[in-house]
């Protein structure tokens, strides 16, 4: 049995998508797609984090495990440090956030988030990033970048164009760099419950503010955050009414 916990956060309130985790795909509540690839892994304790009593008993006609979280969280960090307060987690136990509008995310990525912890005692965090291929990507502030040492720690995370490279930036922003890969950061999340801990204590820092990425906190404070590195971005997401004929579309099509 896989020794990690995942935890699903699920909100109703969406400004795009008002009750996303209850849109039904291909005759099932979205939630249950992504329940049901956190069982592929095996993993024995997984949890569905929620703050709705409509996500709650939806997941439970389904046989998961829910707790009822606050609703005052701001992110879905502190939503899982909440369980794991309420589990009562040991502080070296490892959690995968599998985010509950991902019902196309692959378990080999659920798994090397959790390996990445577990390998990595170092670590606090866990997280994913994928080398660019397109250079307007690079410049673009809406795809967070990573800069990772030799050891693939996260070394800072933007929405700049990092590394500049400064003599053939100056020329031409048409390519980016060729002296080392550029690495779009993918908001998979893997968490030490010794972290968790700490997180609830973290104030927010101005980095996190400036940058709007809220995974610089942990940086501020000095966690290290261990990344993988895959060769292409998972599936699609649902953020937006078109995206939910597309990801139907794509789960028919495993069946």
């Amino acid at each position: 049995m896989a020794d990690y916990k995942i935890v699903i956060p699920a909100r109703y309130g969406s400004s795009r998508l008002p009750g996303k985790p209850l849109i039904m795909l291909a005759g099932k509540p979205m939630i249950q797609h992504v329940y049901e690839r956190a069982l592929a892994t095996g993993v024995q304790d997984i949890v569905i984090a929620t703050d709705d009593e409509r996500i709650r008993d939806a997941a439970l006609a389904f046989g998961a495990d829910v707790v009822m979280t606050s609703p005052d969280h701001e992110n879905g960090t502190e939503r899982i440090a909440e369980v794991a307060q309420i589990k009562g987690w040991d502080a070296e136990a490892v959690i995968v956030n599998l985010q509950g509008d991902e019902p196309l995310i692959p378990q080999s990525l659920i798994e090397m988030t959790a390996a990445s912890l577990l390998e990595n005692p170092q670590a606090g965090m866990s997280s994913v990033c994928t080398p660019l291929k397109h250079a307007a990507d690079a410049f673009d502030p809406n795809v967070v970048k990573v800069v990772l040492d030799r050891a693939h720690f996260a070394m800072y995370f933007s929405r700049a164009s990092i590394p500049w490279d400064r003599d053939a930036y100056k020329i031409s922003t048409e390519q980016m760099t060729g002296k080392m890969p550029v690495y779009r950061h993918i908001g998979m999340y893997g968490y030490r419950v010794s972290f968790l801990q700490q997180y609830t204590r973290m104030e927010p820092c101005a980095l996190e503010a400036t940058e709007s990425l809220e995974q610089l906190r942990a940086l501020w404070y000095g966690v290290k955050i261990h990344m993988s590195v895959i060769d292409q971005a998972p599936g699609h997401g649902v953020d937006t009414q078109d995206d939910v004929a597309r990801v139907e579309e794509l789960l028919l099509g495993l069946n």
